[in-house]
């Protein structure tokens, strides 16, 4: 397995998205003010295009423009553009995030969910880039359901489809799980079911004000990236799949920053889980600080797969594969919900030794939640909690 540690810091060095080195000599991080010293669309995206990186106070300043709607559609696409074309640091998407977070619908926990220190989030961007353009069956929302069966308090953060048929939300929604409830209602479900799932739109009205700058590019930008680093429940640990092999470090940059644990993970066919066809490249955050890894399921003994097998459709269809894991059903799909449940469980649990050997022991615990009917019975419950 190979490994490399990273300490990262704010502003240059491995901070930077990949293959984007800074050049040089060059001054990182100032901040990007215009001829009257204030900062403005058109200063933060000269400095951009020029190649310098913004602090993160500059990109708080952005997405505070946003989430007052205060950022024409014009000027916003630009700075995510020369963002992007640029290439994203730490620092950038810590000021984005934290902002966005800031300004979020709180989800307070009760009691009975434990110690927000103690849930988990597992999710990814989304945005699947694998060579044949597949879109899976909802890896990480099963894999939510098995953690809670193991006994872990999830809380989920999630959408409708962006690029895909069925989100997680939509998933969701098909199973009978409903999700227009009140924020004190999502909170006092984690505590009486031990999952709760905090829906974006909800908790994130403000974001709207950026749809129509985002719609109108039809590329992929930072913005992408930042629902599981916005999560408004503030879970401790998390697993995160990032479909961007630039921006995956990054994102466990900013979580290193927050003091969250959390193993961040791209597979190497593209998709944004921990894969079974293949190997997956991965970032254990701890400590404050990064190491990256390879999860091989070769390792841990998990039969190989195709992009084929993980294949999924619309909601409905993804409902029946959901209910047919849950259920028990084996295959590889469910090799590929409990290595992600895995990955979550581990997190939880802090993520210390062997990544290799953590996974093979959270592996025997997510099936037993599987096989024991614990993984259903959180649905079943979660399913009544919601509708009453």
């Amino acid at each position: 397995m190979r490994s490399r540690s990273h300490h990262p810091r704010l502003c240059g060095g491995w901070a930077r998205a990949a293959g984007s080195p800074s050049p040089p000599g060059r001054v990182s991080g100032v901040a990007a003010l215009g001829p009257s010293g204030a900062r403005t669309w058109p200063s933060l995206i000269s400095a951009l295009v020029a190649g310098r990186d913004l602090t993160a106070d500059d990109c708080a300043w952005a997405m505070a423009r946003v989430m007052a709607g205060e950022a024409p559609a014009v000027p916003l696409a630009g700075f995510l553009v020369a963002l992007r074309a640029k290439g994203e640091t730490v620092a950038e998407l810590t000021g984005l995030a934290d902002e966005m977070l800031a300004h979020a619908v709180p989800l307070h926990l009760p009691e009975a969910a434990g110690p927000r220190e103690a849930a988990v989030d597992v999710v990814g961007t989304g945005g699947d880039r694998s060579a044949t353009g597949t879109s899976t069956v909802n890896i990480s929302t099963m894999a939510a359901l098995v953690v809670a069966g193991a006994g872990r308090t999830v809380v989920k953060h999630g959408n409708r489809a962006a690029s895909s048929q069925c989100g997680s939300a939509d998933l969701l929604e098909e199973l009978g799980v409903r999700l227009d409830l009140p924020p004190q209602r999502v909170g006092e479900v984690a505590g009486e079911v031990g999952i709760t799932f905090a829906f974006a739109r909800v908790f994130h009205p403000a974001f709207r004000h950026a749809a129509e700058a985002r719609s109108g590019l039809g590329v992929p930008t930072a913005f992408n990236v930042l629902g599981p680093m916005t999560n408004p429940g503030r879970p401790g640990a998390a697993a995160i799949g990032v479909a961007d092999a630039r921006l995956a470090p990054l994102v466990a940059g900013v979580l290193a920053h927050r003091g969250t644990r959390a193993l961040v993970f791209r597979g190497e066919d593209g998709l944004d889980e921990l894969t079974t066809s293949g190997p997956s490249s991965a970032w254990r955050v701890g400590g404050g600080a990064v190491e990256e890894l390879e999860v091989d399921p070769r390792a841990l003994d998990l039969p190989p797969s195709t992009l084929a097998d993980l294949a999924g459709g619309d909601a409905p269809h993804n409902a029946a594969v959901a209910r047919r894991v849950l259920g028990g059903g084996t295959g590889p799909v469910r090799d590929a919900v409990l290595l992600n449940a895995a990955a979550a469980l581990a997190a939880a649990d802090g993520l210390e030794g062997d990544l290799h050997e953590a996974l093979r022991r959270q592996l025997a615990v997510a099936a037993a939640a599987v096989d024991s009917g614990a993984a259903a019975a959180v649905l079943e419950r979660w399913v009544a909690a919601t509708s009453s």
